[in-house]
């Protein structure tokens, strides 16, 4: 850490700590600390019957505890960070993957960044296109199905969007199995019929074990189940093509992507293949068109104006000067049940780390925890401890004021006063002489509320919180772009599985307990 950048951390850790309820005496704050990104609808009947044009997501940290003077030391931290160049060279394609000495190309698979990444994400895309209209269209017979296997965010983006926008319609039913245990891999069979049944293999070097097991089974049950070609019924999602070709996928169904698109930024590269099959390719070209905007605006917007830096100010006030070790999110939307384990990834593998981008200790917190749930049913499980436990939280609350119901309006009013409600509260608390009946109040909250959930506001979504990640790993000047933390275990279960290594005597015992040694 610079002399600069020390000197800036004492200024705000010098900073008095205010009480969320008096800086709402600032009339001013609501505007100050809200925001919208926007992007035009695509529904032309929307338009022609005179309906809004654009459509969009508000983010709101008024209730959290940034003030002017705390923004305006973030914003000196950014600069003694350098956050603009740092932004700018992953846009232009720049190995800010020093580590691994990549680059960073997934917003290229949106249409913004470095013209030649562009350009081959957007062949890539017309490549992909091709082969889910070929699908629609019968040309490789009948398909109701497709069992995709992955893993790791080769699995959780995938996994999240057919959730999200499959809930009313779905072309095709896709089934996400991620896990080695068998049992969810026969859950998915149980579902389909191998007559109309593809599986789509999704792995970067295409070497994954628990994918690759997970797909040789999968080919058995194909042939089991009487179909004669059981590679031809396979497509191949991968950054080494060879190795699918090799493994026996027909190069016409092998969907590559880059290398330099990281396994957990990578659902807008041929990933997102199930999503395309699922709900056809005009909306998961919204769900990019919803990414670029936040790009667009990420891009060209300086200082606590730029939302996703500004939610990272949030992030590092807390966790660094206040000490949180987690952050809650929860969504009072059904369709974004899976955004909390999605987001546990995307946080936790790219800033869970302890040495900076030169290789040295970091010197405080980096992520927190990310975890969290759904709606109403989390206030009656975890939200005692967040109003009244002993531990400071952070809170998102995402929530959209179109509801995705067709039911009685009762329904969607309840859900989203409830929403708003717990903000309010947690900030409010209540005094009380009797202390188990007392609420302290202060506790912070945001709120991202979107116009309608679809597949563009889904694509902003993620975008956004790729952008946030990216903005707080610079300013603890680390890399969000390795995991080399997630290749320890996997390689000790692989040593197992060779044999001839020991391990302490409470894994040996386990060993033998199990039969495995």
């Amino acid at each position: 850490m610079s002399d600069a950048v020390r000197a800036i951390w004492k200024e705000l850790e010098a900073l008095p700590q205010r009480n969320l309820n008096d800086l709402f005496e600032d009339d001013a704050r609501i505007a100050a600390l809200s925001g919208r990104i926007e992007w035009e609808v695509a529904d032309d009947m929307v338009k022609a019957l005179g309906g809004d044009a654009t459509s969009g997501v508000l983010f709101d940290w008024s209730k959290t505890h940034l003030d002017d003077a705390l923004m305006s030391g973030f914003e000196k931290l950014a600069h003694a960070r350098d956050f603009t160049g740092n932004r700018d060279a992953m846009f232009d394609g720049e190995k800010v993957n020093n580590t691994e000495g990549r680059a960073a190309t997934h917003t290229a698979q949106r249409g913004v960044g470095n013209e030649a990444y562009v350009e081959e994400a957007e062949a890539l895309h017309l490549r992909m296109k091709m082969l889910v209209e070929a699908i629609h269209e019968g040309a490789l017979g009948p398909v109701k199905h497709l069992i995709h296997i992955g893993i790791g965010g080769s699995a959780l983006g995938p996994a999240l969007a057919i959730d999200a926008l499959t809930r009313d319609l779905a072309l095709v039913d896709v089934h996400v199995v991620s896990n080695i245990d068998g049992v969810a891999l026969e859950q998915a069979f149980a579902a389909c019929d191998p007559a109309t049944t593809m599986v789509a293999i999704a792995s970067k070097t295409f070497t994954t074990i628990e994918t690759m097991t997970n797909a040789a089974s999968a080919l058995k049950w194909l042939g089991e189940g009487g179909v004669d070609d059981t590679y031809g019924r396979v497509v191949a999602l991968t950054a080494n093509p060879e190795a699918a070709v090799e493994w026996g996928v027909d190069e016409t169904r092998v969907l590559p992507f880059s290398e330099t698109v990281g396994g957990r930024y990578s659902l807008w590269s041929s990933i997102g293949f199930p999503v395309a099959l699922a709900v056809g390719w005009d909306e998961f070209a919204q769900f990019l068109a919803g990414a670029r905007a936040v790009d667009l605006h990420f891009q060209s917007t300086e200082g606590r104006e730029n939302l996703p830096l500004r939610a990272a100010f949030a992030d590092q006030y807390y966790t660094r000067l206040r000490g949180c070790q987690t952050r809650a999110v929860f969504a009072y939307d059904e369709r974004l049940g899976l955004f909390p384990d999605y987001l546990q990834q995307l946080e936790m593998e790219s800033n869970g780390k302890s040495v900076t981008s030169a290789g040295e200790r970091v010197d405080g917190p980096t992520a927190p925890i990310t975890w969290g749930g759904v709606g109403t049913d989390a206030q009656h499980a975890v939200f005692q401890l967040l109003h009244q436990g002993t531990h400071l939280i952070p809170v998102d609350f995402i929530a959209s004021i179109a509801p995705g119901d067709d039911l009685d309006p009762a329904h969607h009013r309840i859900l989203l006063t409830n929403c708003f409600a717990q903000g309010a509260a947690l900030m409010a608390g209540q005094a009380s002489e009797d202390g188990a009946r007392n609420f302290e109040g202060d506790r912070p909250s945001a709120t991202m509320l979107c116009d309608d959930l679809d597949a563009a506001t889904l694509g902003a979504l993620i975008a956004f919180h790729e952008h946030r990640t990216f903005a707080n790993a610079v300013l603890m000047g680390i890399n969000p772009f390795d995991q080399f933390g997630v290749e320890l275990g996997k390689q000790m279960a692989n040593s197992i599985d060779a044999g001839g290594q020991s391990f302490d005597a409470s894994t040996e015992a386990l060993l033998a307990a199990a039969g495995l040694s």
